[in-house]
């Protein structure tokens, strides 16, 4: 029987609570922000309102855990994690929704860098590959989400009060079990206050003047902004075709089993191949398939656009957190990696928000279209800016 370790305990957590999290939104929250008489331009915005808690707290969520800690702040996590759900159940109009939102971005705002510092602790040879199957762990409670939402919704019918209830109750046991799995990580021997403050700002002024770190986390900003524009707007766009509640669901989670199959294959890739060319291939080649995404009229024409996306984004990301972390030293894991997720969360943030807007103005083709141009833009500038590791120069 395999020895139950703090990166196994860490997935676990991570793979339920992000499946709490993930089933609050996906295929639920612009369905029920709908049922709420949202316009689309509101539904935007409404997916943005969690990251928009990301921005603010994840670069200092990042740092506090080099100062206390990250056992302490997971936890903090965890509970916000586990309490969150259950108030979705008193919303009734879309500013409440909005305000619930905001709350439930602060579980992931925190724990979301911070458990990608501990993987980068505890790996340094292997960091890529370690973080690719940490995420995929997560992306395995990603993927089984929409389609448990969808059945639950499915079940009743569709956009009905009972149904949503449904999902929040079960968003709710997921975090709590998030919550105690969490409680097993081990309690990290205390250290001196004062060395440790002298690095979080010494740390703090490193990462923000590192052009690398900064253009790196930008690349990773522009893909969650493509990912949060696909999230909002792709139960939206198919529905406007006929499809139904489990179908939506199914583009949805397949396109995050995809990533999580794949994460931890090109996270091996990038550890012996080199993150920056790995980064460029994989936005690039996401332009393209978002670009192709309004011309799709039925679920066979839109499943091969949303698995090839997905493969996009595991190949992306396993390589841009891990890029991050070889910048910067291991005292500022934390901050450098909270910062990442901060300018990460001002990309998911925008893509509902930019995309419903343009949707609502000029429909489907421009909105996605907009966004495929972001990503190939940072593609094509991403090796001018960020220099080649050294095992690459």
């Amino acid at each position: 029987m395999a020895a139950v370790t703090p990166f196994r305990v860490l997935c676990g957590a991570g793979m339920c609570a992000i499946f709490s999290s993930t089933l609050a939104k996906s295929p639920v929250l612009p369905l029920y922000a709908a049922y709420l008489h949202a316009t689309p331009a509101d539904i935007g915005f409404i997916a943005a309102a969690s990251t928009v808690t990301g921005i603010v707290v994840s670069a200092p969520a990042g740092g506090l855990s080099d100062l206390w800690g990250r056992r302490r702040v997971i936890l903090l996590a965890m509970a916000v994690f586990a309490l969150a759900p259950f108030l979705y159940l008193g919303v009734n109009n879309v500013a409440s929704l909005v305000a619930v939102r905001v709350f439930h971005g602060l579980a992931t705002a925190i724990f979301g860098p911070v458990a990608l510092a501990l993987v980068a602790d505890l790996y340094s040879r292997e960091r890529g590959e370690k973080m690719g199957w940490y995420s995929s762990s997560t992306l395995a409670g990603r993927s089984a989400a929409p389609l448990v939402g969808g059945a639950l919704l499915g079940a009743f019918t569709l956009a009905s009060p009972a149904g949503f209830r449904a999902v929040y109750w079960a968003c709710g046991a997921a975090g709590v079990v998030a919550l105690l799995l969490a409680l097993r990580l081990p309690t990290p021997a205390p250290a001196t206050a004062a060395p440790r403050r002298a690095a979080f700002r010494q740390g703090l002024g490193e990462v923000l003047s590192h052009r690398g770190i900064l253009f790196t986390s930008s690349a990773e900003a522009v893909q969650f902004l493509a990912y949060g524009a696909m999230e909002a707007f792709l139960p939206l766009y198919a529905r406007s075709l006929g499809l139904d509640a489990y179908q939506i669901g199914l583009l949805l989670g397949l396109q995050v089993l995809v990533v999580a199959l794949t994460k931890p294959i090109m996270g091996r890739l990038a550890d012996r191949r080199g993150r920056r060319q790995q980064i460029v291939i994989g936005l690039l080649v996401g332009a393209t398939g978002l670009a192709l995404l309004p011309l799709a009229r039925s679920f066979w024409a839109l499943l091969p656009i949303s698995l090839g996306f997905g493969l996009t984004v595991a190949t992306v990301t396993s390589a841009t957190a891990a890029l991050v972390a070889d910048l910067a030293r291991a005292r500022s894991h934390g901050m450098a990696l909270g910062t990442m997720s901060a300018i990460m969360d001002v990309g998911q943030a925008l893509g509902p928000v930019v995309t419903g807007l343009l949707i609502t103005a000029w429909g489907y083709g421009i909105g996605f279209g907009a966004v495929a141009a972001a990503l190939a833009l940072v593609g094509l500038a991403f090796p001018l800016v960020v220099r080649p590791e050294p095992a690459e120069a």
